[in-house]
């Protein structure tokens, strides 16, 4: 007896399992070799602190953040190090499995995708650095929005994503 296929997340055709997984795999693969590709050339090319002005909105610097977003608990004795490493991993192993589990909603995916290469980012980071890079610093009148990174951006892109793959769902199901 043939199985009904699973919904769709609205964004097209279904994939099957196993290949639809290897997808955004890939992409998060991708995220990552990205993400730490540009970090490589930062701790290479820049000592902690430096800058370069690249608009009057934008620098290149080198930051370095032992905490979470926007620095939280990077003042703690060390134990965020391990914390947040471990929490990473966590969250990679369960979006791993909620990839699997619906590898044909591509808009829920495609963000799990993006948080999870942004996730695996971080956490190379904190084993070899014990830190996170942060090279991204955008400012204007004096105000320097916080240092970010690439892999932060793929945790933003994916979170924008679940939110309007939810605000999709919900009105499709009115």
């Amino acid at each position: 007896m043939a199985r009904a296929p699973k919904k769709s997340g609205g964004m097209g055709m279904q994939r099957s399992g196993g290949s639809g997984l290897l997808l955004w795999l890939g992409l998060a693969f991708i995220i990552v070799l990205a993400d730490q590709f540009t970090k490589v050339l930062i701790v290479g090319y820049y000592q902690l602190g430096d800058s370069s002005l690249v608009t009057s909105f934008f620098n290149v610097v080198r930051a370095h953040n032992q905490g979470a977003a926007f620095s939280f608990l990077a003042d703690a004795s060390g134990w965020q190090r391990w914390f947040f490493t471990g929490l990473g991993v966590l969250a990679a192993g369960v979006i791993i499995w909620m990839l699997k589990s619906h590898a044909g909603q591509r808009l829920f995916c495609f963000a799990l995708a993006c948080v999870l290469g942004g996730a695996v980012g971080n956490v190379i980071d904190r084993m070899l650095y014990g830190y996170v890079v942060d090279f991204l610093d955008f400012h204007s009148h004096g105000y320097h929005f916080p240092a970010f990174n690439l892999a932060d951006s793929a945790i933003t892109l994916g979170a924008t994503c679940l939110i309007l793959d939810e605000l999709l769902r919900v009105r499709r199901g009115r």
